[in-house]
């Protein structure tokens, strides 16, 4: 009777252990897609704030950008310097958009994570346009994301500067150069932008001349280094579908180049043409020693253009 009692308790102990950890996988199931959905949700709150940010950027709005920091937050640069305190940080944010207008900034998250209810981090590159001077990097950074009050809001964000492979380093004689250029001689206008390319291992000059209205002439050159020569070279590509290959040599204060090339109808020309640096705000273009199919052609008048932007 005692072994019959013992084997119905045994039985029975193990249908409840079985239905109760049954009772808990169901449970545990059913709760996995609601804690699922709920870091989703925070990820994306978080998502959000990194377009405030950008948005922020966008229209230099200091005050706003340090609004997304907690009130004792920190910003450490890609050179190390920290700001500590939304104050702080609005008045750094300030100063760069007051040095720097204009720029507008895109975000590349690669990472982000919830480390607990209340707190996340977050790693990705900033890219920011036009690209700042100097040597080419990837700007990347880390941010520790903590939740107050229902708001994530930025504790720490560290920026790093990691360079990138470039031809920069041969060519940033030519950053100067970098920017809008115009000018105005006897009706006709001249105008000239230039910017870095392919990670500033290339210069692009775009230019357009314009009388009465009318494209006159119009076309765009690239500008990298030759290795085999250890000198800058351009390829110019004209609208009337001209092209010229010129080899540039430094002289006091800008360049000289020395071209060759074809018009659109095989036609071969030369001509040498002089860069010079006036200021920060002004330089002189001329092209002299200009031949067509052999014949000599007049030198061209100085032209000296300024900086609009």
């Amino acid at each position: 009777m005692l072994v019959r009692f013992l084997s119905l308790s045994c039985c029975l102990a193990l249908f409840c252990s079985s239905a109760f950890a049954q009772e808990t996988k169901a449970k545990k199931k059913s709760a996995e897609p609601t804690a699922a959905a709920n870091t989703q949700t925070e990820l994306q709150s978080i998502r959000q704030s990194s377009k405030l940010f950008v948005a922020a950027f966008d229209k230099a709005d200091a005050k706003a950008v340090a609004a997304l920091w907690t009130e004792s937050g920190e910003y450490v640069d890609d050179t190390g310097s920290t700001f500590t305190g939304r104050k702080a940080i609005e008045k750094e944010y300030d100063r760069f958009f007051t040095e720097n207008p204009g720029h507008k900034i895109t975000l590349a998250i690669d990472s982000l994570k919830l480390l607990s209810d209340s707190a996340a981090i977050e790693d990705g590159r900033a890219i920011l346009d036009p690209a700042p001077a100097g040597a080419p990097a990837i700007s990347k950074y880390t941010v520790v994301h903590v939740k107050i009050d229902g708001q994530w809001l930025m504790s720490s964000v560290r920026d790093t500067h990691v360079p990138t492979p470039s031809a920069y380093r041969h060519l940033e004689d030519f950053e100067w150069l970098i920017g809008n250029w115009s000018a105005e001689e006897h009706g006709a206008k001249t105008e000239v932008t230039c910017r870095w390319i392919a990670n500033k291992s290339f210069v692009e000059r775009s230019f357009k001349v314009t009388k009465d209205g009318q494209v006159t002439a119009a076309g765009v050159q690239i500008i990298g280094w030759n290795p085999v020569a250890s000198a800058p070279q351009s390829w110019l590509f004209a609208s009337d579908g001209g092209q010229t290959m010129g080899k540039w040599t430094a002289r006091e204060n800008g360049w000289q180049i020395e071209s060759q090339g074809i018009l659109a109808d095989g036609t071969p020309t030369t001509a040498v043409t002089t860069f010079v640096k006036l200021d920060e705000e002004a330089f002189a273009w001329q092209s002299l020693s200009r031949t067509v199919g052999g014949r000599k052609l007049p030198d061209t008048e100085e032209i000296v253009l300024k900086r609009t932007k």
